[in-house]
């Protein structure tokens, strides 16, 4: 047999207590023996110190899992087991310790000591009775002087004298206590004196003990909510303070109790610094207890902080009262106290005294507050409209207890609660005079609770609410609260620049611009114009059909107070309100609260609750209409990070919707549906809208939920069953869809507001309401055009609803949110609720807010699309950006075009190549086809994301048509050039020559006056244009003109597409127009067909300039020099004039002969006599220019031929 010297298991026992193992400890505080050495063994053998377990081996590791202490044939292992014993440890022992271990060690002594005995339902008592069936433990400890007389408890500190002499013949007594020695092998190792010797003593000293009073002024309690008819029993209060208690009056029940008492407690001691008490002073404790009939008290809660101090009364002020919080089990807070306290120092000459410091008046056996610290009351009135209970699943014959403090009310049980859960007409209003304070900061609670009764008068509190603030209900009963009717104004004045407005009025004559176009108008109109989110459609008369958009929900908009101007809703709990704390029920009603006489014989206030809807309407089957018109960022629930949103309508026992109408892969769904529904209001009053998201395989996730009370919108004053249309119309898609006419609706209104009905003049245009007269001419200055408007009855009625502050036709945005993740928005939805009685009628018209798609021609076979064809003409001006051979600017020139979000379908034309002067000619055809919404001017494409996708994914446009001017590059990207976005529902128009074409077209913003501004147009109106439009780069942070495009647009249907079919580029069918190709000059070998003319074209190109620089500077020169060789000459000839100076006399007869023989030379002359006298017998042949200068020199010579 293996034998084991080691053993795993221990044990041991004394005085009852298990093992627990080498050098731990039992509750008694014993230590284990130390466990002996190898040489002992044998001894320890021989005294059963040792035995033996024995086990069975289990392969693969041998060892037994189980041990006996019984051997047996079959065993084949065993192991030594060690037994120790154990020893007290008197010297480490607390005074709690020690009385536990002595109460422990009593067990033995005598059994029928310290019990308690018990029968069903009795009190324990201490002495044994035949018929008890119970008994229980009850110690019970008596005082015992110490055996150490004349020594404090401070001194039996560690390292005291005292404490060393003590230890020390604990010791001997110990060693006189072990049998053989034994003393020293299981001897505790810690009770060795490790302590150094001869410590000094330790001294506390107390100068003089200083004696307080402490003051607790308590008024009352608030917020114990409790599941009892009554709601708190026998309540009174126990303060604690040190060593002393006392207790205030046990009340009545009631859910506010007040005492109004002061507790004294005097010749309070403490020794200690009154400076140091007034820094922290000792905690005062205040519990709240509760006796019921019997006389058993229970502890509701405990509230504790520190009383203010006051040293000198000199500086004393009395201590405000606050509100301290009562805590129960676990830190949990339920219900508060208000109440103060004041400790107070008690100096020498106070100290003779037997009475209070504080002079506090007593009545009825009892101490209460003095007037300075009470809250102000006064009588008041509290009038509870009750009008029914909610969502009260299990009640069945509930009725209402209203609590304010001590009083209290109730009504009669609702006996048909299934069937009408409204209290009867008898118990609808209600009446409760109580004291209440008049400051704010000590109201109480109004207490709801909902009873129900069941067989054999059994009672139980199902739900309970505690309105906290009251201010909101007060009022003054003869107040008249009315507000004037405001008249409404159909559109607001726009600012206009005063040149535009000059031009409009005396130039301007068309009373339709050529760019303002109707289009066809539906409720999305309505909702764009409200909301601005696409470019508002130009239509006459929108200022006569808006609606409105709350970014809330409708309950949420001030104006309305929340739609509970009738009565509110109250919910009810079981405990105290938390953020998850579930909700049982609801309480439909209203409180006012109004100052109430004191004197009896004073006239009482009226009621404030008299106008009503007849009861015996109720419950009232109703028609719902739900319309959901889309939702707003919406929480991702796929791995796309969109979602598949489809609506579930429940109301009651009814569920409308259907998950195949799903709206795929989107955050912002477009749901344009109206579901329809019968219901019995207020059986059936909670909307409840959720929204999930679609998935193939796994479940349906849940979006969020939103939750509407019908009742509440059908009750309201305030009109919000079904909003108010801005025009009363009759036919048109702008309907009247109340089930009633304005008229009736004013009468109404006035009926419930106690006002006598509205008198209508003979002609129907004048009305008088509440003492007023009012005129239709005083909203509708003139006539109003519009199509279809109702009489004019109907519409001054209108207009005086609307005056009324009354729900208009709306759309209000709700908060989805979801239980998985409490008070997280998940997202938006869009909608209203139309509620329609079926007791006044048939319900008006459905509105029509399908979601818009492409227009449909009247062929089915035409489809909804339309077909853009756009010819490319020619180019202009177009920047030139490479350089050829002869270092010339030039262009290789061609143009693509796409519609925005359809760039898979971009065209482009043929290239036009070395463009010198920025010119191109290309004749070319684009056609791109689209799906349109003429209402909202967008195109529509569906296509999947991926290839996998289950659903088309549908997106919106605009229809913008984009043209791009390149240079085409063989070795490196091409150059962009320009590009012109042309908005086909908005266009400026063309310019008809390329000069007239300039980049102040494309400003979509101008701030030109209004007659200089261009005017814009739409294509799909207008149908076909031509004409130049400027293209534009975008450099250095500014636009700036890059050239210029000729081209032809036109918009078909696909019906006419058909009729006229058109081919791209130059393809066929090339008709409509014919395009051909253009004349473009051969630019390719040039030079080696006419090199000279190329040259000179190259070297007049570079150098014209110059040359025409040369030629001028030339002429210049040439002019100067010709001046200047002249000049000389003709100023000496200016200057001289020799043709005036005379030659020396000489004979006339030999010049005359000389003349007529032969041609004398000059030289004759000086040798003539000057003293001859001219002979006129003879004839002269002269010439003729000497003869003219003859004639100046002798002009007294007749002429020749005379």
């Amino acid at each position: 047999m293996a034998e084991f010297t080691h053993s795993s298991s221990r044990a041991g026992m004394m005085m009852g207590c298990k093992s627990q193992g080498p050098g731990s400890r039992c509750k008694l505080c014993c230590l284990w023996a130390v466990w002996p050495c190898a040489s002992h063994r044998t001894s320890l053998s021989l005294t059963c110190f040792i035995c033996w377990e024995y086990g069975v081996g289990i392969p693969p590791s041998g060892l037994p899992q189980v041990w006996s202490p019984v051997e047996k044939t079959y065993h084949s292992c065993r192991r030594r087991r060690w037994a120790r014993v154990r020893f007290r440890n008197h010297g480490e022992l607390s005074h709690e310790q020690e009385t536990l271990s002595f109460l422990q060690l009593g067990l033995a002594k005598g059994e029928e000591e310290g019990w308690e005995y018990d029968t069903f339902g009795s009190k324990f008592h201490l002495n044994p009775q035949p018929q008890s069936r119970f008994r229980r433990r009850c110690w019970r400890r008596r005082l015992a002087p110490n055996k150490d007389k004349g020594i404090a408890p401070i001194f039996l500190l560690e390292g005291s004298l005292a404490m060393d002499l003590k230890y020390h013949a604990g010791k001997e007594e110990d060693s006189k206590t072990w049998p053989w020695g034994l003393d020293r092998q299981f001897r505790d190792p810690q009770r060795q004196d490790t302590r150094p010797p001869n410590l000094p003593f330790i001294y506390c000293t107390f100068n003089k003990p200083h004696y307080y009073q402490l003051f607790c002024y308590i008024y009352q309690a608030r917020n114990l909510v409790s599941n009892q008819i009554l709601t708190f029993q026998g309540p009174f209060i126990r303060v604690v303070f040190l060593n002393h208690s006392q207790c205030t009056q046990t009340l009545r029940s009631s859910a506010g109790p007040t005492w109004a008492q002061t507790l004294i407690f005097q010749h309070l001691l403490l020794y200690e610094n009154p400076q140091d008490t007034k820094e922290s002073p000792p905690l005062v404790v205040l519990e709240l207890w509760q006796r019921d009939f019997w006389g058993k008290e229970s502890l509701w809660g405990r509230s504790v902080w520190p009383p203010m101090v006051w040293l000198d009364l000199q500086d004393r002020i009395l201590p405000p009262m606050r509100w301290h919080p009562l805590v129960k089990e676990l830190g949990k807070e339920e219900g508060e106290i208000l109440a103060s306290c004041e400790l107070i120092l008690q100096t020498e000459k106070l100290g003779e005294k037997q009475l209070p410091i504080l002079s506090v008046p007593w009545k009825n056996g009892a101490y209460t507050l003095p007037k300075s610290i009470q809250p102000t009351i006064k009588r008041m009135a509290i009038e509870i409209l009750a009008w029914g209970l909610r969502n009260m699943k299990k009640a069945s014959s509930p009725q209402l207890l209203v609590e304010f403090g001590e009083e209290s009310l109730r009504t009669e049980p609702i006996r048909d609660f299934q069937t009408n859960p409204n209290f009867p007409e008898s118990e609808s209003v209600l009446v409760l005079t109580v004291l209440m304070p008049t400051e704010e900061a000590y109201a109480l609670p109004l207490v709801v609770k909902v009873v129900d009764n069941w067989a054999f008068g059994q009672q139980t509190v199902t739900g309970q609410a505690n309105i906290d603030f009251l201010q909101p209900y007060f009022c003054d009963p003869w107040a008249q609260d009315y507000m004037h009717p405001k008249l409404p104004t159909l559109s607001e004045k726009k600012h206009q620049d005063f040149l535009g407005y000059l031009y409009r009025k005396f130039w301007f004559k068309s009373s339709k611009a050529e760019d303002e176009y109707e289009h066809e108008v539906d409720w999305w109109s309505k909702l764009f114009w409200a909301t601005d989110e696409h470019k508002s459609l130009k239509y006459k008369y929108k200022d006569y059909h808006t609606l409105k958009v709350y970014e809330c929900e409708l309950e949420a908009v001030p104006a309305f107070q929340g739609l509970q101007d009738f009565c509110q809703t109250f919910k009810l709990y079981q405990e105290q309100p938390k953020l998850d704390s579930p909700v049982v029920g609801e309480f439909k009603g209203l409180f006012r609260i109004y100052p109430f006489p004191e004197n009896p014989e004073a006239p009482k206030p009226p009621l404030q609750f008299l106008v009503w809807p007849e009861r015996e309407d109720f419950p009232q089957p109703c028609l719902v209409r739900v319309y959901m018109v889309r939702a707003i960022n919406l929480q991702p629930q796929d791995y796309n990070g969109l979602c598949d949103p489809y609506v579930i309508l429940k109301l009651g026992k009814t569920e409308l919707g259907n998950r195949d109408m799903y709206q795929p892969n989107t955050l912002d769904p477009i749901f344009g549906m109206m579901f329809e529904l019968t219901c019995n209001i207020p059986l059936e009053k909670d909307l409840e809208i959720q929204l999930y998201d679609f998935d193939l395989f796994s479940p349906d996730d849940k979006i969020g939920t939103t939750v509407i009370d019908l009742e509440n919108r059908l009750l309201s004053g305030f009109g919000a069953h079904c909003g108010l249309s801005k025009s009363y119309c009759q036919s048109g898609p702008f309907r009247w869809r109340d089930q009633m006419p304005p008229s009736y609706l004013l009468e109404r209104y006035a009926k419930r507001k106690g006002l006598p009905p509205p008198l209508f003049s003979p002609e129907e245009d004048a009305v008088f309401y509440n003492g007023k007269k009012f005129k239709l001419q005083s909203f509708e200055p003139k006539t109003p055009t519009v199509h279809g408007l109702g009489p004019k009855k109907e519409r001054l009625a209108l207009y005086l609803l609307h005056t009324q502050g009354l729900v208009p036709e709306h759309v209000e945005t709700r908060t989805l949110y979801s239980h998985s993740q409490p008070g997280i928005d998940q997202g938006k939805v869009q909608m209203w609720v139309d509620i329609f009685p079926k007791k006044l009628g048939p319900p008006g018209p459905q509105v029509n807010i399908n979601p818009r798609k492409p227009k449909r021609k009247a062929s089915e076979h035409s489809g909804h699309r339309y077909e853009l064809r756009c010819i490319i003409w020619k180019t202009a001006n177009v920047d030139l950006v490479d350089d050829n051979l002869s270092r010339e600017k030039t262009s290789d020139i061609y143009i693509k075009g796409w519609l925005y979000g359809l760039e898979k379908d971009m065209q482009k034309t043929d290239i036009h190549y070395h463009s010198l002067t920025g010119e191109a000619d290309f004749n070319w055809r684009f056609i791109f086809t689209m799906d349109y919404l003429a209402a909202e001017r967008t195109c529509v494409q569906s296509q999947k994301d991926y290839i996998w996708s289950l659903d088309a994914t549908s997106m919106k446009f605009p229809a913008r048509l984009i043209i791009q001017v390149w240079d085409n590059d063989i070795f490196s990207p091409d150059d962009f050039l320009g590009v012109l976005e042309l908005d086909l529902s908005d266009m400026p128009l063309p310019a008809r020559h390329a000069k007239q074409c300039s980049i102040r077209m494309m400003d979509a913003d101008p701030k030109w006056p209004y007659f200089i501004q261009y005017k814009h147009f739409s294509l799909f109106k207008k149908k076909t244009v031509t004409g130049w439009w400027p293209c534009q780069v975008l450099d250095g942070g500014k636009w700036r003109l890059s050239g210029k495009v000729k081209m032809s647009l036109e918009i078909l249907s696909e019906k006419e597409a058909l009729i006229k079919p058109a081919g791209r580029g130059q393809s066929e069918p090339n008709q409509y127009p014919t395009l051909h190709p253009p004349l473009r000059t051969n630019t390719s070998f040039t030079w080696l067909r006419s090199p000279v003319q190329n040259f000179c074209y190259i070297f007049w190109k570079r150098y014209r300039f110059k040359l025409i620089a040369f030629m001028v500077i030339s002429i210049i020169a040439l002019m100067l020099f010709n001046f200047i060789y002249s000049a000389p000459h003709y100023l000496a000839m200016s200057w001289i004039k020799p043709q005036l100076q005379l030659y020396p006399p000489i004979k006339i007869f030999n010049i005359i002969n000389s003349l007529n023989t032969s041609n004398a030379s000059s030289s004759i002359l000086p040798t003539q006599d000057p003293n001859l006298k001219p002979t006129i017998d003879h004839e002269w042949k002269l010439h003729p220019g000497p003869t003219n200068h003859l004639s100046d020199i002798f002009p007294e010579l007749p002429a020749p031929g005379d």
